[in-house]
């Protein structure tokens, strides 16, 4: 999405809600947001067995036709296919999952390793 379509999106927010948070935040959230959207789309209304035709004709609620026909013919066209494949290659090579929330590995390392030093000290009197 182009940077000028993110500051749009924004200034819509700015305008209706009073943030305490950055906009690197929001427009972070929003993107996350945006592709779990984007997934639940593809899921729901492409990844069903049917002809593309029905495809294209089953458009979701609240989405203009001519944009849906467009995505459905991305993800039915061979760089959207080799896209997919891209990814769920890179997701199956993932060895590990981020499952510390905000918190970075680094940061998660430390409070284990000053957990075990703090236990050490403690155990051995």
């Amino acid at each position: 999405m182009p940077d000028s379509n993110k500051n749009q999106v924004l200034d819509n927010i700015k305008a209706r809600f009073a943030l305490e948070v950055s906009d690197n935040y929001v427009k972070k959230a929003l993107g996350k947001r945006w592709r779990n959207h984007k997934s639940t789309l593809k899921k729901e209304y492409f990844k069903i067995k049917t002809t593309l035709e029905e495809k294209l004709r089953n458009v979701p609620p609240g989405m203009l036709r001519y944009k849906w026909e467009d995505v459905v013919r991305l993800w039915n066209s061979k760089k959207g296919e080799d896209g997919e494949r891209v990814g769920t290659s890179s997701r199956q090579k993932q060895k590990f999952t981020h499952t510390a929330g905000s918190k970075s590995f680094v940061f998660v390392a430390e409070a284990e390793l000053a957990a075990i030093h703090a236990f050490g000290e403690s155990g051995s009197s």
